[in-house]
């Protein structure tokens, strides 16, 4: 609401609102030199009284208010200068973009090199390690192999032994005869072994 003073005492008019034409006449203002009112002569005002938790609150929302009114003038100021700064050098900011999209262009094409360069580099490694480890499973293979030839070979040689051993071994067939051949041929067993392993038959003193 709109309200006039003037000084010269002259009628004072109040815009009641905005899309009216309606004008109200209010009373005048006092002048600085005009004496108290009779009805204020004695009156001590005394400031009203101050709610501390309504204080704290607004020094929070007035802080945070001034805080936001400083980020969005800053805001405007700088959308202003980018404004103003694309209307003064418009040239040489086209100039200064296409350059940048050339050096990017550049710096892409670069780029895609470097990937293809070390993709190749990376293919290289990858198949040398394939390579690698196929000779490595040939090899383990190949071994495998040979040690299953040379447990094939051992067997076979320990089972050619125990059919040679086997000739002289005891059954019901050769029991007799080699009953016999034990009676005709008596083996003694007492005899010593000297420090060179020689073995050292007793003698019988006649």
């Amino acid at each position: 609401m709109f309200q006039a003073v003037v000084r010269n005492r002259a009628p004072v008019v109040r815009l009641l609102s905005p899309r009216t034409s309606i004008l109200e006449t209010v009373r005048e203002r006092k002048s600085r030199n005009d004496p108290k009112a009779k009805s204020k002569v004695g009156r001590i005002k005394t400031p009203p009284p101050v709610d501390p938790v309504e204080m704290v609150v607004l020094k929070e929302r007035f802080s945070e208010y001034t805080l936001i009114m400083r980020a969005l003038r800053m805001q405007f100021k700088e959308e202003m200068l980018r404004k103003r700064y694309e209307e003064e050098i418009g040239s040489l900011a086209e100039e200064k973009s296409r350059q940048e999209a050339e050096e990017h262009s550049t710096l892409m094409a670069w780029n895609d090199a470097e990937n293809l360069r070390l993709r190749k580099i990376r293919e290289l490694r990858v198949q040398k390690e394939v390579e690698e480890a196929e000779l490595k499973r040939k090899e383990a293979a190949i071994l495998r192999q040979q040690e299953l030839e040379n447990h094939i070979k051992e067997r076979e040689r320990e089972i050619l032994q125990l059919q040679e051993e086997a000739k002289n071994f005891i059954t019901l067939e050769n029991l007799d005869q080699r009953i016999e051949e034990a009676l005709d041929n008596p083996k003694n067993y007492n005899f010593a072994i000297d420090k060179e392993g020689r073995v050292v038959k007793q003698t019988v003193l006649q």
